[in-house]
Order: structure tokens, then sequence, then C-alpha cells
């Protein structure tokens, strides 16, 4: 591998990051969105019980979902790829701005807000759902918005 290669992946590693989180995001609800049901519980609520009963309007919007979740792997990539580059520059800078700014905000809040209402030993924090989305589906996003935000503030300088 090249001098170059290796400092251009070094200089992208943080859209490398938001890529492999929301692509793996994406997977996971493709999965649930075509009716698989391993993990399932751990969503709870309105998701779980649309999959369950094959719910057409919300899996519609579970394609809507997944759709956005894939769009985002490939902004991040098209950050730090050769053929990011047919984007226009200014482009790129809003929507990533914004992405970031909307997955840190979102997962933060979440994450913050159940974290509040598991200390102070709410009902329903001993749920499985909960706890999982206390513990990895929020904090999620805002891994996902970090790694963004990262990768913007490398494009930013360039």
């Amino acid at each position: 591998m090249t001098e170059q290669v290796r400092t251009g992946y070094s200089r992208g590693w943080p859209a490398i990051a938001a890529f492999v989180v929301a692509l793996l995001f994406a997977l996971v609800s493709l999965y649930w969105t075509a009716g698989g049901e391993l993990g399932l519980d751990t969503v709870g609520g309105v998701i779980e019980q649309a999959v369950r009963t094959g719910d057409a309007g919300m899996t519609a919007v579970m394609v809507l979902v997944t759709v956005i979740k894939l769009v985002g792997a490939v902004f991040a990539l098209a950050l730090v790829q050769p053929w990011g580059r047919v984007f226009p520059r200014k482009l790129l800078l809003v929507l990533g701005w914004l992405g970031t700014a909307v997955l840190v905000l979102y997962g933060g809040f979440l994450t913050i807000s159940e974290a509040v209402v598991a200390i102070g030993g709410a009902p329903g924090t001993e749920t499985l759902a909960f706890r999982w989305h206390l513990y990895l589906w929020d904090p999620w996003f805002l891994v996902w918005g970090v790694a963004l935000g990262l990768a913007m503030l490398r494009m930013h300088r360039r």
C-alpha cells in the first residue's frame, strides 16, 4: 500500500466509521423490514408489533427508514472517495452538517433522557426494550452523528 493511500484512509477514518455504523444500522432495519424477528424484542413498541403483525403502513415507513440509513452510509463514503467529488462541495457541507446535527441531537437527547429516567428508577426501565434503547439503539445514532461530524470537520478543513 502506498503512503498516499494510507494517509488518505487515516485522514478519512471518521467517514469510514460513519459509513460502517450507518450500514450496520441499515442492515438491521432491512432485516426487520423483511420480516425478520431475531432481536425484535429489543426494539419493542410499535415497530415490534408492526413487524409481528405485518402492518403494511409501518412496513412502508420502515422501508423509508432503511433507505435513509443506506443513503447516509453512501453519503459518508462520498466524503472521502473520488466519486464523491461529482457532488458540489457546498451541498455536501450543508447536508453533512444537517445530518450531523439531527443524529447528534436525536441520539443525544434520547440517550440522556433515558439515562435520567433509568437513574430515577421509573417504572418500565427494567424492560428489555428500554435497556437496549438506552445502551445500544439510541446511542448508535449519537455515535453515527459524532463520526459524521468528525468527517465533516476534516472535509471543512480541506
